[in-house]
């Protein structure tokens, strides 16, 4: 019960990563608000979860969106000790100057705007508590970038960044900001990424991680669990790389 008495916000959540953060955040006694664009996901994922758990639909690109999941998080605990910022997109494998500018835009927005958007919902909040914690989900792509994916490659790339530079700030405040960065896994993304899901591609693009096999949503919600319990109190600003070493 590492995350006992807190309750978090996980976009993101109705599937793939964000859900299983979010499993293991009420295995470890947290209450959980599953935040989704996916409002038929969120409500399915959040029943599953039980009674420590209430879906929101959201909008992460949308500061009036976030304001309203702000809210409804507040009315339902009191109070917001975590806030993961899982949810993100991605265009398909395109030369650069061939990606279209709505997906550009697309990228930014989810990937990038959410979390000043978050930031500024929440930081007050969390300032005023002297507590907190804010935990990015970036990518190895932030890190080791794979071509054609240059602009995905970029906006996780800023996430490290902002997570560097959110923990420098927020420290004195009692507030911890950390980022995991995992390889591809099995969620809604792994097709994007490869641009068609086939073995062959399945093959080549497991051969780049040493150990052989993709982040799970286990992996992800184990060391979330990790950074953002009283266990990691002395951990900021630290980009996790959750790869299998892709990234060495």
């Amino acid at each position: 019960m590492r995350l006992a008495g807190k309750t978090a916000i996980v976009t993101g959540a109705a599937s793939g990563f964000g859900a299983g953060i979010a499993l293991k955040f009420i295995a470890e006694g947290a209450k959980v608000v599953v935040a989704d664009i996916n409002a038929d996901g969120a409500n399915t994922t959040a029943k599953t979860l039980g009674e420590n758990a209430i879906p929101c639909h959201v909008d992460v690109g949308d500061g009036a969106s976030i304001n309203a999941l702000r809210d409804t998080a507040l009315e339902a605990f009191g109070t917001i000790n975590i806030v993961v910022n899982n949810a993100g997109v991605t265009h398909l494998p395109t030369p650069m100057e061939d990606v279209s500018e709505d997906d550009f835009d697309r990228v930014y927005r989810v990937n990038m705007k959410s979390i000043y958007y978050m930031a500024k919902a929440l930081v007050p909040h969390m300032k005023a508590a002297k507590t907190g914690n804010f935990l990015n989900i970036s990518s190895t792509a932030g890190l080791s970038p794979r071509p054609n994916l240059n602009w995905y490659n970029a906006s996780k790339g800023w996430v490290n960044t902002a997570t560097k530079t959110m923990a420098v700030e927020l420290a004195p405040y009692g507030v911890r900001v950390n980022a995991l960065n995992p390889v591809a896994g099995e969620t809604p993304l792994l097709a994007s990424f490869m641009g068609e899901d086939t073995p062959e591609r399945r093959a080549a693009f497991l051969s780049t991680i040493p150990l052989g096999r993709f982040s799970t949503p286990e992996d992800m919600a184990n060391a979330a669990t990790y950074l953002c319990s009283d266990e990691a109190s002395m951990i900021t600003g630290v980009c996790m790389e959750v790869d299998g070493g892709r990234c060495i």
